[in-house]
C-alpha cells in the first residue's frame, strides 16, 4: 500500500512563514476611517469660526489702534472698543457652542476619538489663543514701557496652559472609564478660563473704552490670567456638568435660578456684569468644594441638576 505525504508533510516554500506581501494600492483602509457625526462636529465648526472671528476682530482693533496714532479720519477709541467687545461676544458664542458639541455627541451615543479631537483644536483657538489676544492687545498693552513685556509673557503662558490642559484631558480621555468613574474635570476647563477672562474684560468694557488705560485694572488682569494659568493645571477637580441631559431630574430651585439667570442676562441693566458673577461663582466652587461637607456638595449637586 503506498502512503502519500499529504500537504503538511512537504516542506515549506517560506521557511518563516511570513505572509505574502500585498501591494499597497490593494490595501482597503476603509475601516480605518474615523467616525465624524454630523451634529456634534457642526457644533464645533461653530466654535472653532467664533474663535476665528473673535482672532480678526481683535486683530482689526489692532490696526485701528495704528491708524488712530497716525490721525486717520473716522478712526476713534469708540471704534476700536466696538471691535474689541465684538471679540468678546464671539468669545461667548463659541463657549455655546462648545457646550453643545458635548451635550449633543453624548445624547446621541455618538462620541468619538475624532470628535474629542477636533473640539480641541478648535478650543486651542477659541479659548486659547482669542482670549491671550484679547488680554494682551486690549488689555495689558498700557502697561508702563519698563514692563510691558509682562503683558505677552503672561498671555503666552495662559495659552501654553490652556493647550497642555487640553493635551492632558485627551490623555484622561483615552483611558477607559468605569459607570461608576468621576466625570470631574481636573483643573479647571479652559472654556470656563476664557468666559472668565472675557466676561471680567466685558465687565471693565462698561466702565473704561478697551483699548485705554485701564489704571490698576491692568494689575488686577494680569493676577487673573496668572491664577487661570495655574488652576488649569492644577489637580483641583470642577464638575463636567455631563451627566445633565433631558432625563435629569432638577428641583425647583434649580429651575428658578437657571431663569433668573437667563433674564438677568437679557436684562439690558444686568447683562453687564451677570456673565462675570456666573463664571465667578464657578471658579469660587472649585476652589471650596473639598471645604464642604459631602451633605452641601450634594445638595447643590441636586439643585443645579447635575
Amino acid at each position: 500500500m503506498l502512503i502519500y505525504p499529504s500537504m503538511s508533510d512537504q516542506p515549506s516554500k517560506n521557511p518563516k512563514n511570513t505572509p505574502a506581501k500585498v501591494p499597497v494600492e490593494d490595501i482597503d483602509y476603509s475601516h480605518l476611517e474615523p467616525k465624524i457625526y454630523l451634529l456634534p462636529n457642526l457644533m464645533t465648526a461653530g466654535n472653532l469660526l467664533c474663535g476665528f472671528l473673535a482672532v480678526l476682530s481683535i486683530f482689526k482693533g489692532m490696526h485701528g489702534e495704528l491708524e488712530l496714532l497716525q490721525g486717520i479720519e473716522g478712526v476713534t477709541h469708540a471704534t476700536i472698543h466696538d471691535y474689541y467687545e465684538k471679540a468678546i461676544f464671539f468669545i461667548f458664542g463659541s463657549c455655546i457652542f462648545d457646550l453643545l458639541d458635548g451635550r449633543l455627541a453624548r445624547l446621541g451615543g455618538q462620541e468619538s476619538p475624532f470628535g474629542r479631537e477636533f473640539d480641541s483644536i478648535a478650543d486651542v483657538i477659541s479659548f486659547g489663543m482669542a482670549p491671550a489676544l484679547l488680554v494682551s492687545k486690549a488689555v495689558l498693552f498700557n502697561l508702563p514701557t519698563e514692563i510691558e513685556w509682562i503683558g505677552w509673557v503672561v498671555s503666552f503662558s495662559y495659552l501654553l496652559c490652556g493647550a497642555m490642559r487640553l493635551a492632558r484631558f485627551n490623555c484622561l480621555a483615552a483611558i477607559p472609564q468605569g459607570k461608576d468613574s468621576n466625570s470631574d474635570f481636573l483643573g479647571i476647563p479652559i472654556p470656563m478660563a476664557a468666559g472668565f477672562i472675557a466676561s471680567l474684560t466685558f465687565l471693565l468694557s462698561n466702565f473704561y473704552e478697551v483699548g485705554k488705560d485701564l489704571g490698576a485694572w491692568n494689575y488686577v488682569l494680569v493676577g487673573v490670567t496668572i491664577g487661570l494659568s495655574i488652576l488649569m493645571m492644577s489637580n483641583i477637580r470642577y464638575p463636567s456638568f455631563k451627566k445633565v441631559d433631558w432625563t435629569t431630574k432638577g428641583s425647583f430651585w434649580g429651575i428658578i435660578l437657571g431663569t433668573l439667570a437667563i433674564g438677568l442676562i437679557f436684562n439690558e441693566t444686568t447683562r453687564s456684569y451677570t456673565p462675570a458673577v456666573i463664571f465667578t461663582l464657578y471658579l469660587i466652587y472649585g476652589l471650596v468644594r473639598p471645604l464642604l461637607s459631602k451633605k452641601i456638595r450634594r445638595s447643590l449637586s441636586e439643585t443645579i441638576g447635575g
